[in-house]
């Protein structure tokens, strides 16, 4: 596997990409890592997406909420605000992007308003839920809130006993918004080691060191659970697959997916393969973002 991530490195180099690390794991042999820079911790961007939704999806085991909950049932003292059809958008809708709501916001945007949930169930819905797709931050965010209303515990705090304590991800850093609730859908800060036992933990179905830490019903269900992305209306350069899951851009197998955060931060989960490649990097905003997915594909998925 040391080939395959010198070839890898060699590929992105050639093609301008700053790599910073580069985990390589495959079930029954040991994971291999090169670094190429410190073993800092980097913002995972919208991979923190998948974290968020892996939090609802314990929670629902918990019998704290369910996906398919109203969101709007955890925000009772906004439903007077809320616009038409707002009371059917779900849980489910929000980590699949599916809301139907015009509402567009990112963790690198500053916020404008008051209370973003507020602003985004004040706002008129564009199309019925379930029907349309737009990559935004708002959904997760939304959603994170709900977990907190639901639990008791943000984000952050609800995983650190359930997940990342386990792992041995020891006071990860997760960037607030004005009203100090986890921004959700991007700015986690982890190391590409970090990042890749997290990816196992998902490869494993759920296990650690013989613990269930996340349901295996939901990890088989973080692609499964699917939509077209067909009507993208987000930034420019999406959708980045024809599917995308809880939380996760769905492979063309069915079954392997990948957490994909901006500048190229990636973990690709794949069980047919039974491996996982992470990545954290900086690819400069306007470079063939798409190539860095290529070239894992090509230097490293493909020889497994």
């Amino acid at each position: 596997m040391r080939a395959l991530i010198d070839g890898l490195v060699e590929a992105a180099q050639r093609e301008g990409m700053e790599l910073y690390g580069v985990h390589v794991y495959r079930r029954g042999a040991e994971p291999v890592e090169r670094r190429l820079r410190s073993d800092d911790r980097v913002n995972l961007w919208s991979v923190s997406k998948t974290f968020t939704s892996v939090a609802l999806g314990i929670a629902e085991a918990e019998g704290r909420l369910a996906l398919d909950d109203p969101a709007l049932d955890y925000y009772p003292e906004l439903r007077p605000l809320a616009a038409a059809g707002l009371d059917q958008v779900t849980l489910r809708h929000l980590l699949t992007m599916t809301s139907g709501s015009p509402h567009s916001w990112f963790a690198d945007e500053p916020v404008t308003v008051p209370d973003l949930a507020a602003d985004f169930f004040a706002t008129p819905l564009a199309h019925q839920p379930g029907t349309w797709f737009s990559y935004t931050g708002t959904g997760p965010y939304v959603a994170a809130r709900a977990l907190r209303a639901a639990t008791g515990a943000s984000v952050r705090d609800y995983l650190l006993p359930r997940v990342f304590g386990p792992l041995a991800i020891h006071n990860p850093q997760w960037h607030t918004c004005p009203l100090g609730h986890p921004v959700a859908e991007s700015d986690l800060f982890l190391t590409t080691s970090e990042l890749a036992r997290f990816g196992r933990l998902l490869l494993d179905e759920g296990r650690h060191d013989g613990r269930q830490l996340v349901p295996a019903k939901y990890c088989a269900r973080l692609a499964r659970e699917s939509v077209p992305t067909a009507n993208p209306d987000g930034p420019e350069g999406f959708p980045m697959a024809d599917r995308y899951g809880l939380g996760v851009w769905c492979e063309a197998d069915g079954d392997s997916y990948r957490m994909a955060g901006r500048y190229g931060q990636l973990c690709f989960v794949c069980p047919p393969q039974e491996a996982v490649v992470t990545i954290t990097a900086h690819v400069e905003e306007g470079s063939p973002r798409a190539n860095i997915t290529a070239l894992i594909r090509q230097e490293i998925l493909d020889r497994l």
